[in-house]
């Protein structure tokens, strides 16, 4: 039988992983401090962790570019990655980083519908197109936007001209059978109904999986699964597996303004 602890376990197979949070932690807080203009802890609902923080660039927005975190549902917040939100700034973007409630406290349908909320009230603040992206839960909560059975509203979803899954997990149906399954409570059922491999693209909006070659094998497998299925449902979609990159380092492109992974999102060249 297979060890699907093992199979999800990104931390325990990089060296010095341990230390990245903190990290990510100081340096975000940094930039925060660099002279770059961001707008923190809008609210968009009632809880204390329904709140995103919007990084501007220089002079009128060309769009709303929103990146939610990861952390298995369950750890980590938006804090951890403002520094992330440079490489589309740079090129003329307005970044929203939510939060958003996190397991137990809230089940990842709940979070779904958070994240809804949150680009819906982001985007009233920043007009133009809108691009997705996500890493790790982060890219399964972008992918869920465009799934068929979506909250966002038509005008919204109007603006939506690409979604970025970075490293995303598609299929939870193998999370039921791992401890972290103690604290995210899935059952069968919203196992399969947050399951975005079980459904149709609400649209043709452009989508990549974009996973690091040197990540645990089942993230390439859900990435590679996601793109080829929604490709045969009349989408533009794609799966870049990025060189030797694991978990973690993959989405450090996002930092660079030329970057492959910076560009995927926010050009228009799908």
């Amino acid at each position: 039988m297979k060890d699907w602890d093992d199979a999800f376990a990104n931390m325990a197979h990089i060296v010095g992983s341990e230390k990245l949070p903190q990290h990510w932690s100081d340096s975000a807080a940094s930039y925060r401090v660099g002279g770059v203009n961001v707008d923190q802890n809008i609210a968009y609902g009632d809880h204390p962790r329904e709140r995103f923080d919007l990084v501007w660039p220089e002079g009128t927005p060309k769009g709303l570019v929103v990146f939610i975190h990861g952390g298995f549902w369950m750890r980590l917040d938006k804090s951890y990655w403002t520094d992330f939100a440079e490489g589309a700034r740079a090129n003329g973007w307005a970044v929203c980083l939510p939060s958003y409630t996190l397991a137990p406290e809230l089940r990842i349908s709940q979070m779904v519908q958070q994240i809804t909320v949150a680009i819906e009230v982001a985007a009233l603040r920043v007009s133009g197109p809108i691009r997705i992206s996500g890493h790790s839960a982060g890219g399964h909560l972008a992918t869920r936007m465009i799934c068929d059975d979506t909250s966002l509203s038509q005008a919204t979803l109007d603006r939506v001209e690409a979604v970025q899954s970075i490293s995303g997990l598609h299929d939870l149906r193998p999370l039921m059978q791992t401890k972290m399954n103690d604290i995210l409570q899935l059952d069968e059922e919203e196992a399969k109904r947050e399951s975005a491999i079980l459904h149709r693209p609400v649209s043709a909006i452009p989508y990549t999986c974009w996973v690091g070659g040197g990540e645990r094998p089942e993230f390439i497998r859900q990435s590679k699964a996601m793109a080829q299925i929604w490709s045969g449902l009349d989408t533009p979609s794609h799966c870049v597996v990025d060189g030797q990159h694991d978990h973690f380092t993959v989405i450090e492109g996002l930092r660079i303004a030329d970057s492959e992974i910076t560009l995927n999102l926010i050009s228009n060249n799908k």
